[in-house]
């Protein structure tokens, strides 16, 4: 398992910081082209902290290359990330608008597009190989979430699997895109053997990342009307340890780990609370002990 800030780190030679950037995207399950609402548990505002804001694409760069620039000593590089909503869910020449944008500063050396792999059409990512030329960190993140057809269509994710394996492999006839995945481990109607399946999924596939997400339930979202129901429960912290360790096991040695958790503020967070910010680090801590049982149980194996 590589860490992406050490993955980074190691080929810049410093911090490599993300900057998180909403350009006004929306969702085709938001809008009507395949469903309305949006995801079950989706609300932006919680995921990025410029969600739905008004500052244009250079406003957001120029302030957070400042702000991090205080902040962090030896910087090397940014990447600019598009966060909220799909993120290639627009025609190519408004994409090509806004991408030029961030690409024109020096100090980005690339950017990591969140989008969906049902709106990655060929003209999107024939413009999106353009920029593998110029700068050496392209991205793509397809969000997954699990490979349980059953809680796609519950969750109103409005694609399939075969959407997501499709978007890959037609991501990966273009030299230099990267890509990473998501998913969500505890949503409700999957089970251990869901984020299993899920796992070796996407270890079939040429993907360089992965993001694992717990499940956490946020305020103003069809979720939280479910969870306040009883409709489901959430994983304590320690089950959800365990599963991704368990997960991180069937991955390749090699694969690019971005992300190992997932929080909210504590204005939008209803559940569980330990994905509250304030306790990523116990999280992280918890995931890396389960690991390091799993290495002992395997040497005991072998004794």
């Amino acid at each position: 398992m590589v860490r992406f800030n050490q993955y980074l780190k190691e080929k810049y030679g410093g911090r490599i910081q993300k900057i998180s950037i909403d350009a006004g995207f929306t969702c085709p399950n938001r809008d009507g082209y395949v469903a309305f609402g949006g995801c079950t548990f989706c609300n932006n505002t919680s995921f990025s902290p410029y969600a739905m804001t008004k500052q244009s694409v250079e406003e957001q760069i120029e302030k957070s290359m400042e702000f991090y620039s205080r902040r962090f000593k030896n910087i090397k590089g940014y990447i600019a990330y598009f966060q909220a909503f799909s993120n290639t869910y627009a025609p190519v020449d408004k994409l090509k608008e806004i991408y030029d944008k961030a690409m024109e500063y020096d100090e980005i050396i690339g950017m990591s597009i969140g989008t969906r792999p049902d709106v990655v059409p060929e003209p999107v990512l024939d413009l999106i190989a353009t920029y593998t030329a110029k700068k050496p960190e392209i991205w793509i993140e397809y969000g997954l979430q699990t490979a349980n057809i059953k809680t796609l269509r519950n969750i109103n994710r409005g694609h399939g699997v075969s959407e997501f394996v499709d978007a890959v492999l037609r991501t990966k006839k273009r030299a230099g895109i990267k890509v990473c995945a998501h998913m969500i481990v505890g949503l409700p109607g999957d089970e251990y053997e869901d984020y299993i399946e899920t796992a070796k999924l996407i270890a079939a596939l040429p993907i360089e990342g992965i993001k694992i997400h717990p499940l956490h339930v946020v305020k103003h979202t069809v979720m939280a009307k479910q969870y306040a129901n009883g409709e489901f429960q959430v994983l304590q912290m320690e089950e959800y340890a365990r599963i991704v360790a368990d997960i991180l096991e069937h991955l390749p040695e090699d694969i690019i780990v971005h992300r190992l958790t997932g929080e909210a503020g504590d204005d939008e967070l209803i559940a569980p609370q330990w994905c509250s910010s304030k306790r990523k680090m116990d999280v992280l801590k918890a995931i890396e002990e389960a690991v390091s049982r799993k290495k002992e149980e395997k040497k005991l194996l072998k004794i």
